[in-house]
């Protein structure tokens, strides 16, 4: 396994230039795969690591042999040539009133992270709670957060931006992929064989059909709990779904 940093993020250098966005990233990390003399590979990706390894895989599918995920932006929007009404009303709707009621973090972060970053990177308590309440918010928890997650781990992952002072360069590739959201046209599908593993307290994800205007999906999981942060919450739940869909892709 191969797990990369992000641009910007606590194991990696701060981000000081623009660009820094899902394609800058994708075409990087795979300079690395080949560096690492992996002229073949399969992607997983969740939260922001779903947006890069898609780019990854529309720009350069000769490499990748599979594609998993456990998230897709709200941004996305297939290519399609024949709309699926209600399945689209419906999500649209949703998405909607979700974005009322927690996306504020999102607007900011999109629009001007340089202004919030002063406060956050100025003050730990402030820190904490602007990554503790969407920990708390996004993991299925039933009303408390350690049930999904020791005050160490959260400590620890709150740590990380503050020591490396990234939380500036972090948010940053919010607005730098609010230029290019993953907006399909009409060749950007994704041929390749792809695996989807849905949490049910994921935040907003598109209904299966609407997914699949823009992908090839050949494996769907329904998990049975988890939430946004499925790698962190269930580390187990997560990896089996990925051993499978790619036992199945190579035919193991």
């Amino acid at each position: 396994m191969v797990i990369p940093s992000i641009i910007g993020f606590g194991f990696s250098e701060k981000s000081i230039k623009g660009g820094v966005d899902y394609s800058c990233v994708a075409d990087l990390w795979h300079k690395l795969m080949i560096s690492l003399d992996y002229q073949k590979y399969g992607l997983q990706g969740g939260d922001l690591g779903a947006g890069i390894s898609i780019r990854l895989a529309q720009q350069h599918p000769k490499n990748i042999i599979g594609l998993h995920l456990n998230y897709i932006s709200d941004s996305y929007q297939p290519d399609l040539t024949e709309d699926i009404i209600n399945e689209t009303q419906q999500y649209k709707a949703y998405l909607k009133n979700w974005n009322e009621k927690e996306a504020a973090y999102a607007l900011i972060q999109s629009t001007k992270p340089l202004s919030l970053a002063y406060g956050l990177n100025d003050s730990p308590i402030g820190l904490c709670a602007w990554i503790i309440e969407k920990f708390n918010a996004w993991s299925d928890n039933n009303g408390n957060i350690e049930n999904s997650f020791t005050k160490d781990e959260l400590l620890a992952n709150v740590s990380l931006y503050w020591f490396t002072q990234t939380i500036h360069s972090s948010i940053r590739i919010y607005h730098e992929t609010s230029l290019k959201p993953l907006v399909f046209k009409e060749n950007d599908f994704v041929h390749l064989p792809v695996g989807f593993a849905n949490f049910p307290k994921e935040i907003p994800v598109p209904p299966r059909k609407y997914i699949e205007k823009g992908f090839n999906i050949v494996h769907w999981t329904e998990m049975p709990k988890g939430g946004h942060f499925a790698a962190f919450e269930e580390p187990e739940l997560l990896s089996a779904d990925v051993i499978a869909f790619f036992k199945k892709i190579i035919g193991i």
